[in-house]
């Protein structure tokens, strides 16, 4: 019951990035024009709102984490997303070990960053007060904490590794005659 309950968060997780990364994230990489107004005047005023300057003006490693995103991450959005679906897809598990390290390796500079750099004022302020920047980390946050559950779920669950309640492999547990 535990695990279908994961299995559900990263089902939404896994399908409620797609749209993000294609329609947020991809604008600090991909040219203005690319995108209608709505979406560039959601995304200034996520920026201001939030007082998350990277995601208008971002630094050079930030914009090779989204590369990654694009290259790496969005092309395994829908697969991690049916195999959470279906649920009990063992086939999904090194290719949920290698995401779920990969990203929290990601958020680790991120927040840092978020927590210890000193933002400028203009011109597009950042955090300067630690509410201002905690409630940045709270954005990413999720981006950490659901990966590293995934992580433990991939390595911990019997669902996933094999292992029967006894801790014996299903396929080992023949009877012998």
């Amino acid at each position: 019951m535990v695990i279908r309950i994961l299995e559900i968060i990263y089902f939404l997780y896994f399908a409620s990035h797609i749209p993000i990364t294609l329609f947020i994230d991809f604008q600090a990489l991909l040219p203005e024009h690319v995108y209608p107004q709505a979406l560039k005047q959601l995304m200034r005023w996520y920026a201001a709102e939030f007082k998350d300057p990277m995601m208008l003006d971002p630094p050079v490693w930030f914009k090779s984490f989204i590369l990654c995103e694009a290259l790496v991450q969005l092309p395994f959005f829908p697969v991690a997303a049916y195999a959470f679906w279906k649920g009990g897809c063992k086939w999904i598990r090194t290719p949920a070990i290698v995401y779920s390290t990969h990203v929290a390796t990601t958020l680790v500079p991120i927040l840092s960053y978020v927590l210890l750099h000193q933002f400028p004022q203009a011109p597009h302020p950042g955090p300067q007060t630690m509410r201002e920047r905690l409630t940045l980390v709270s954005i990413y946050a999720p981006y950490l904490i659901v990966p590293i559950m995934l992580l433990f779920t991939m390595l911990f669950s019997s669902t996933y590794t094999g292992a029967s309640q006894g801790g014996r492999s299903k396929s080992k547990s023949k009877k012998v005659k």
